[in-house]
C-alpha cells in the first residue's frame, strides 16, 4: 500500500506544526539517545527500521519516566541511571521530532520506497496512540505531585505526540482513499 508524495507532504506540514509547538520550552541540550541507540540508528539504513529503533527508544523513555515518578530508582549500570524524569520527557519529544524529520526526508526523495514509508507511518501511529495513554497518566501524576516543570514537559510531549499521530493518520488515510 504505497503512500503518494502529496499525502506525505501534507503529513509533513502537520509534523512541522507539532515541532513548532514545543520550541518555546527548552532544556540544556543533553544527549537524548544512548550510544547503543545511536549506533543502531546509524546502522539502520531503511526508513522503517530506523523509525522502529527511534520509537522503541521513545517508549523506553516514557516507561522510565513513569517508573521514576512512581519512586522506582534505576539500577547501577542502567543507561538512564543519571537521567531525570525531565530528561526522559525531553528525550521523548526530541525522538519524535527526529522521527518526523526522518520521515519527511525519506518522503522527499524521488526514489523513496513508499511501502517502507507506509510501514514506518503505521508504526508511528500505533506508538503515538499508546504514548498518548502513558502521557495522560504522566500528566495526572505531575499534577498530583505539583511538579510544574514535569507537567510542562508532559504537555510539550503530548503536543508533539498528537501532531505525529495525526500526521501519520492523514498520510495513511490519503493512501487508502487513492486505492481502487
Amino acid at each position: 500500500m504505497p503512500v503518494n508524495s502529496r499525502s506525505i507532504g501534507r503529513a509533513s506540514v502537520l509534523f512541522a506544526a507539532a515541532f513548532a509547538v514545543g520550541l518555546a520550552v527548552s532544556l540544556p541540550q543533553k544527549e537524548f539517545l544512548t550510544p547503543k541507540e545511536i549506533e543502531k540508528i546509524q546502522d539502520a539504513q531503511e526508513i522503517e527500521e530506523r523509525i522502529k529503533i527511534y520509537l522503541e527508544a521513545a517508549r523506553l523513555r516514557l516507561n522510565t519516566a513513569e517508573e521514576r515518578l512512581s519512586g522506582k530508582e534505576s539500577l547501577e549500570g542502567d543507561p538512564f541511571e543519571f537521567y531525570t524524569v525531565e530528561d526522559m520527557l525531553d528525550g521523548y519529544y526530541r525522538i519524535l521530532r527526529s522521527v518526523m524529520f526522518n520521515l519527511d526526508d525519506a518522503a522527499q526523495k524521488s526514489n523513496a520506497d513508499r511501502d517502507k514509508i507506509t510501514k514506518a507511518l503505521k508504526n508511528l501511529k500505533e506508538t503515538t496512540e499508546k504514548g498518548a495513554k502513558q502521557l495522560a497518566g504522566l500528566k495526572k501524576t505531575a499534577e498530583e505531585k505539583k511538579l510544574e516543570k514535569v507537567w510542562n514537559l508532559v504537555n510539550q510531549a503530548i503536543d508533539i505526540n498528537n501532531g505525529a499521530r495525526e500526521g501519520a493518520e492523514i498520510a495513511l488515510q490519503k493512501d487508502k482513499s487513492k486505492k481502487p
